[in-house]
């Protein structure tokens, strides 16, 4: 799997497109295997079908008729058709279809033999459709029945962090292919009923989880929260301070006292006789 993060115009060459490239990485597991692959028309092209087909990997597509490699008339649009009409060319393995339903529908394939042209109707007067486009929409279906199933009971949130979007898209796309196994093997449960027995076994075994440590909501010690209090780590010895400093313990009894003593550890002004004491072994002054 691969995170499609935009266009990587850096690794595009002059014989593929940096969407072609994007493509190319994708199916580098499955070279030589024989896969069919169905694309839209964002990726479809003569020449990404070529370059895929000398790794044994068949497509099929709908592809835009301004595509280079395209025939001439299919790149100007020169048919004039009517509906259930089909035009066709051929080059090699490869095949370009147009075919007119309601508008023109352009296709490239080379896991196709090539159709009959000429204009088709079934008995109920509707344009019938090549082999081509209902083999292509039956499997591109099912992506867009993956998408419709993971959006039906989405556990996305709104947030800012991409990282978070696409821990939930995964997550849901690993539900919706859970349930698939599942019902392949014969399983009757409907998409809601698998979501919500998937909930109920996570918070039944959430809570048989070990019991949470207990925190003590007790007073810490204050030697621990105060760093000036006295500890045997470390000295606390009065010595003479060349300006007038106020002293912290009388400021809180409501005395304004200045002194020319203080900490050398804490250099803080104190009153030798009692203030340094209680500034060192109480957490308040009284």
């Amino acid at each position: 799997m691969k995170v499609y993060l935009g266009k990587d115009r850096t690794r595009a060459d002059q014989d593929m497109t940096a969407t072609h490239v994007t493509v190319r990485d994708l199916c580098r597991r499955i070279d030589g295997i024989g896969h069919k692959l169905y694309m839209d028309n964002f990726f479809s092209s003569p020449d990404l079908f070529d370059k895929l087909m000398t790794k044994d990997i068949t497509c099929c597509g709908t592809v835009r008729p301004n595509q280079k490699g395209l025939p001439d008339d299919f790149r100007r649009r020169q048919f004039q058709l009517m509906k259930g009409d089909i035009r066709v060319r051929v080059r090699w393995n490869l095949t370009a279809l147009v075919w007119k339903d309601k508008r023109d529908v352009y296709m490239l394939t080379n896991m196709h033999c090539p159709p009959a042209e000429g204009n088709f109707f079934d008995e109920h007067g509707n344009a019938m459709k090549p082999a081509i486009v209902v083999d292509y929409n039956t499997h591109m279906g099912y992506v867009d029945k993956a998408d419709r199933m993971a959006n039906s009971y989405s556990i996305s949130r709104r947030t800012w962090k991409w990282t978070n979007k696409l821990f939930f898209h995964l997550l849901n796309l690993t539900i919706v292919n859970s349930f698939i196994l599942l019902s392949s093997c014969g399983v009757k449960l409907s998409h809601r009923e698998f979501r919500l027995a998937l909930v109920r076994n996570i918070l039944e075994h959430a809570g048989r989880g070990p019991p949470r440590p207990q925190r003590f909501m007790d007073r810490p010690a204050v030697s621990s929260a105060i760093s000036r209090l006295e500890e045997a780590t470390r000295h606390h010895w009065p010595t003479s301070s060349n300006k007038r400093l106020r002293c912290p313990v009388c400021s809180s009894c409501g005395k304004r006292r200045y002194i020319r003593t203080k900490c050398t550890e804490c250099n803080v002004g104190l009153c030798v006789s009692g203030c340094f004491q209680q500034y060192h072994t109480k957490a308040t002054f009284s």
